[in-house]
């Protein structure tokens, strides 16, 4: 029998190549399995600037600084074309990073996979997990090989890293789906989208209506990746392919259109629908869920790497004092637990503002205040702080009590989030 590994992890994507990268480092036996063969598409391509300090701790900041774009804050509109706002991550409240990155996900995820293995980690791809069978002291995992044979690895732990398809989350009945954010997206890559000047070409932009909001982020010098989200019942009401709803959508908001005139469709058109989800447990005595495995709330913020990337961090730091002293194993995954949990909850409150109180949360947001910084505050949010201090904390309760009492008295001005009739709209998005 093969000597045990200290850690199997099911997913090659950025939780389980940050967790093998940090174990690895740490000294411990590490094996990585990915069911596909890198690069392949993903979405999720706007990264946050908390991330960046788990980056400097993979020593892979360098490499990344040589690929991908910079990314400075973000712009958002309200659909009606009356108001709208640049962010930028440097005026966040005590901010301390003033940049993150726009990736295309192929390259990104490549990357640190790719690094995880030159920090010692033994990498498999096209490795897919067939069967897992728990034991008091190890985890046993049959893995189908890309010869077609079938192998069987043994470990002290295992971390759940397979996104979406949450492997231990439907092995153990644990996925709760949340039924107000039943979304539906649809996104592309283009090329040749106009763009703002200087560093604000680098900010993602995001225009919101009533019942849609589209992202526009920037990925390279010419290519940028589009998308509209919206619940699923409007998307299924619409009776379209993905590829005549994106341009159906795009072509009725001229926020979109006046910056797509020369546009390239250069991609399939992708779309993904009822993503947002949690897991009722996050750990159990041999298994730890990180990043989207544990729950997946929404595309918009950005919050979905950077999640993924600081639950790594915590379960890979987690795993490494567990095997040092295993009688702390139950006090430790409970923190664990907890922590990401209420960070997850951050995001969540953030995000059932941005769909429920749409109209009040866009009058509220695109009409900032210095006072009390609490425009200061959102936007460190924004940016991934864990809003763990309580001088961010009481500043986002001002926030969402000001976006509550906007729906009854005008704090600021009213908007009607419905896009002025385009002229002419051109089709967008011809293929090359």
């Amino acid at each position: 029998m093969a000597e045990i590994y200290d850690v199997a992890i099911i997913g090659g994507g950025p939780a389980g190549s940050t967790a093998a990268t940090l174990l690895a480092q740490a000294g411990r036996r590490v094996i990585v399995l990915e069911r596909e063969k890198f690069p392949r598409f993903h979405i999720g391509e706007s990264l946050l600037p908390f991330s960046m300090q788990v980056f400097d701790r993979l020593g892979v900041r360098e490499k990344l600084d040589r690929t991908f774009l910079p990314k400075f804050g973000g712009e958002i509109m309200a659909a009606c074309g009356t108001k709208g706002i640049k962010f930028y991550f440097k005026d966040g409240f005590q901010s301390q990073r003033d940049r993150s990155y726009q990736v295309t996900r192929s390259e990104f995820d490549k990357l640190l996979l790719d690094h995880s293995r030159e920090n010692g980690a033994e990498v498999r791809e096209e490795a897919e997990v067939k069967q897992i069978d728990f034991a008091t002291d190890r985890v046993t995992l049959d893995v189908d090989t890309p010869e077609g044979t079938t192998s069987s690895i043994e470990a002290r732990y295992l971390l759940d890293c397979s996104g979406r398809q949450t492997i231990l989350g439907n092995f153990f009945d644990l996925k709760k789906t949340y039924d107000h954010l039943q979304k539906f997206s649809v996104f592309a890559h283009y090329e040749n989208i106009d763009r703002l000047p200087g560093r604000d070409a680098t900010l993602i932009r995001m225009v919101r209506g009533l019942d849609r909001w589209f992202w526009m982020i920037p990925l390279t010098e010419t290519r940028m990746s589009v998308g509209v989200v919206m619940d699923t019942a409007v998307f299924r009401a619409a009776k379209l392919a993905p590829e005549a709803a994106l341009e159906k959508f795009i072509a009725e908001q001229p926020l979109m259109t006046e910056r797509m005139k020369k546009a390239t469709l250069v991609s399939p058109v992708y779309s993904a629908g009822d993503y947002s989800y949690r897991n009722k447990r996050l750990a159990g005595e041999r298994w730890l869920l990180v990043g989207d495995a544990a729950g997946f709330i929404d595309p918009v913020f950005s919050s979905g790497v950077f999640l993924a990337v600081m639950s790594a961090e915590k379960a890979a730091d987690t795993l490494d004092q567990v095997l040092r002293d295993e009688s702390k194993r139950p006090g430790l995954f409970n923190k664990y637990s907890r922590t990401v949990n209420r960070i997850m909850d951050i995001y969540l409150t953030f995000v059932n503002a941005w769909y429920r109180r749409s109209k009040e949360f866009l009058e509220v947001f695109l009409n900032p205040t210095d006072t009390m910084q609490i425009a200061a505050a959102v936007n460190a949010v924004l940016a991934g702080n864990e809003g763990k201090s309580f001088a961010i904390k009481w500043r986002m309760w001002l926030f969402y009590f000001f976006v509550h009492a906007q729906k009854f008295f005008a704090l600021s001005p009213r908007l009607s989030l419905v896009p002025k009739s385009a002229k002419m709209p051109a089709p967008v998005g011809a293929r090359s």
